[in-house]
């Protein structure tokens, strides 16, 4: 009996308390931003001067499309309230529509402020950095803190 018991306290931690890595605290705004500027940075190959240029327009824009990516959500959930009539929700998916559009006409005159520093090539280099960035972020959701974007050397 004692041995049973004695192999059950053993395993009781293993199978039964939750990962203690997914209960990190979420990255600040101001870690997630520095660590996404070290990575594209790093990634895309941005001189210092390139990127004290292009990083104060890229959050600017990012806080743009965050403010109306918001807005887009509160507007989906009223959707949820079982007594939305059809002219609501027409509006609704309107709504969600003109918000992707304005979010794609946002990225290119931002592209096109980047374009007065930075070459077509960087641009695309960047993009191709912030994708990178980002899959990471999601991989690094089931691995912790160790997973994160920043955190280790280009792959």
């Amino acid at each position: 009996m004692k041995k049973v018991l004695s192999i059950f306290l053993i395993l009781f931690p293993v199978f039964f308390l939750p990962d203690l890595r997914a209960q990190q605290p979420p990255m600040s705004k101001e870690e997630f931003r520095s660590r996404q500027q070290e990575f594209i940075t790093r990634r895309a190959g941005l001189t210092q001067e390139e990127a004290q240029k292009f990083f104060p327009l890229y959050f600017e824009l990012q806080d743009k499309k965050g403010k109306l990516n918001r807005e887009a959500w509160q507007n989906m959930r009223q959707g949820k309230d079982p007594n939305t009539t059809e002219a609501e929700y027409a509006r609704i998916v309107e709504d969600m529509i003109q918000a992707r559009i304005t979010n794609d006409k946002l990225d290119l005159e931002y592209v096109r402020k980047y374009k007065k520093f930075l070459s077509a090539k960087k641009i695309y280099d960047i993009q191709k950095a912030e994708m990178r960035f980002h899959r990471e972020l999601l991989k690094s959701a089931h691995h912790g803190e160790e997973g994160r974007p920043g955190n280790k050397e280009k792959r």
